[in-house]
């Protein structure tokens, strides 16, 4: 399996991301913003966390106009996989790749913790390393991660069962307690939290390393 990790300016993530889909057995490739089409065969992209464009218009929304995030898009449209976190999951939302957006948190602070979650739906690639309704903990750090959505598109994530994991203790105000969502399809998801920083006991826990270790299993090319 191949897997493109986009490098934006103000990204600080994308290596996280890299080292945690290279430690699952991904063949895996930085991807810059600038460039306009993907390599060739890839199955999975990750939008990284961090900060790109310092977010200095709106969290996500110049980084969404990237010429790659056009390839992206495609990439989604024909059934590829893709994987947004914390600001990666702005992104997603900017470009409409997913439903909603991601406000400032209700607190109007930053909160940079270990968060507990409940995994919402383990039917999808990224979810199926886990138990349904299984609680896990995750690293958050982000100021716009309350979740918003039109009380159709909500009605539709549940009926869906397209919320794949909400927070234990909502610490930014997100509606429904949402810490992540999937497409239509389930082969695109973006979540606040950070996986890809807790993959290995030296990072002082491995509850996301099952994510990593699924999708290297569960991905079916389109």
């Amino acid at each position: 399996m191949r897997a493109a990790v986009l490098v934006f300016p103000g990204s600080n993530c994308d290596r996280d991301l890299a080292v945690a889909f290279r430690a699952a057995g991904f063949d895996t490739h930085m991807v810059w913003h600038k460039d306009t089409a993907l390599p060739e065969g890839i199955d999975l992209v990750g939008v990284p966390g961090g900060f790109s464009y310092g977010d200095y218009l709106r969290c996500g929304a110049i980084a969404a106009q990237s010429p790659i995030m056009r390839a992206v898009g495609q990439h989604a449209e024909r059934g590829g996989y893709v994987l947004g976190i914390c600001n990666g999951f702005q992104v997603l939302c900017e470009t409409r790749v997913l439903p909603g957006a991601l406000m400032r948190n209700a607190g109007l602070k930053f909160v940079c913790k270990m968060q507990r979650l409940s995994v919402t739906t383990a039917d999808s690639a990224f979810t199926s390393g886990y138990e349904a309704r299984q609680e896990i903990t995750l690293p958050i750090a982000h100021h716009d991660g309350n979740y918003v959505a039109d009380p159709a598109t909500l009605q539709a994530l549940r009926a869906e069962d397209r919320i794949a994991f909400t927070y234990v203790g909502n610490p930014n105000g997100a509606m429904d307690d949402i810490a992540g969502i999937l497409s239509p399809n389930r082969r695109v998801l973006g979540l606040m939290p950070h996986p890809e920083r807790v993959v290995d006991a030296a990072q002082g826990g491995t509850d996301g390393a099952p994510m990593f270790h699924a999708l290297t299993k569960g991905l079916v090319v389109a």
